[in-house]
């Protein structure tokens, strides 16, 4: 399936990158990763890639042999470790640890092979668990994290001062983003690893194959999300890369949200489930909410581009090509 990419904001701004760069796209397979492959290639850039097969991120001195032989102009940090709730609670080990060495093997690894321009991708769940709403970039590190996935957001935490760091010591342009919940093609459905879009996309498709009278969801179904779609993001991560140069970490996302009781709605609209839904308040509903502040990237004049229904279709779309199977 082929979408329209969302296009830059056209302005006559000089660019931080040169036309046709080669970016390291570090996690090219993974939602963000294949995005942003996507992107760069539709404005004239080379990305470059390298599979968790012919070299792990995690080893420090492979991954920094890599990038002194390749050079790239510029480096985007999107390889992670990431998952739901579930996924978090049963092995903050893996997800502390793990993002801790990629992001220290590749922030080291540019650096010391020259190169100019990193974009390191964090997310809205480094922010603490009762933030202002929307939340500015300045919550971070004001207040207690969520439980639920701290390991995670510690590491994230870690990369952002590891990108100030480097520019605060060397002058290296290194730039972080933080982005909200996303969701598109490329998503993982995993049934115990997904995050809450794909993993209601995944219950509402199987409840109506199986003409199930109920679908059980986790919590109160009250807390309140925003969803970006992952083109969306790409093009949020380019402009980045092509006109901010600050030490702040800058928010991406839409700006609205809603709650996962009407997310669910959503999406059994588009799936055609009829069935009733249920909640189980007996498992944890996660942080209460978590809007962004996008004011600072909407002032470099980004705007999201996919609805989010539109996204959710095409999103589903995409799942069911994958598994072969017919709407």
């Amino acid at each position: 399936m082929t979408t329209d990419l969302p296009g830059p904001p056209q302005e006559s701004v000089p660019s931080l990158l040169r036309p046709g760069a080669r970016v390291f796209v570090a996690g090219h397979r993974g939602l963000v990763g294949s995005a942003l492959v996507r992107r760069l290639t539709a404005d004239g850039h080379e990305a470059i890639t390298r599979g968790r097969d012919l070299l792990d991120l995690r080893d420090a001195g492979r991954t920094a042999a890599f990038l002194r032989e390749t050079r790239p102009d510029a480096v985007v940090l999107a390889a992670a470790k990431v998952g739901g709730i579930m996924a978090n609670s049963t092995y903050p080990v893996q997800f502390i640890e793990d993002n801790l060495h990629i992001q220290l093997s590749v922030i080291a690894g540019a650096h010391a092979a020259g190169t100019e321009r990193l974009l390191f991708l964090g997310s809205s769940c480094i922010y603490p668990r009762l933030a202002p709403q929307p939340i500015p970039e300045t919550a971070l590190l004001t207040g207690p994290l969520e439980p639920t996935n701290e390991a995670y957001a510690l590491a994230k935490i870690a990369g952002i001062v590891q990108t100030q760091s480097y520019r605060r010591q060397y002058g290296a342009a290194y730039i972080s983003a933080m982005p909200t919940n996303l969701y598109g093609p490329g998503d993982n459905f995993d049934v115990e690893t997904s995050h809450v879009l794909p993993a209601l996309i995944r219950r509402f498709h199987e409840a109506r194959q199986s003409d199930a009278p109920a679908v059980t969801l986790w919590g109160s179904g009250s807390p309140r999300r925003e969803f970006l779609h992952v083109d969306d993001l790409a093009a949020a991560c380019v402009l980045l890369l092509e006109r901010y140069d600050g030490d702040a970490p800058v928010n991406v996302g839409t700006g609205e949200d809603l709650t996962i009781r009407e997310l669910a709605a959503l999406v059994g609209e588009v799936t055609s489930y009829q069935g009733r839904v249920e909640w189980d308040t007996a498992k944890p509903d996660g942080t209460p909410r978590k809007l962004l502040d996008v004011s600072r990237l909407s002032s470099l004049g980004f705007e999201p581009q996919v609805p989010l229904r539109d996204g959710i279709a095409r999103t589903y779309a995409w799942w069911l090509e994958q598994q072969g199977a017919q709407v």
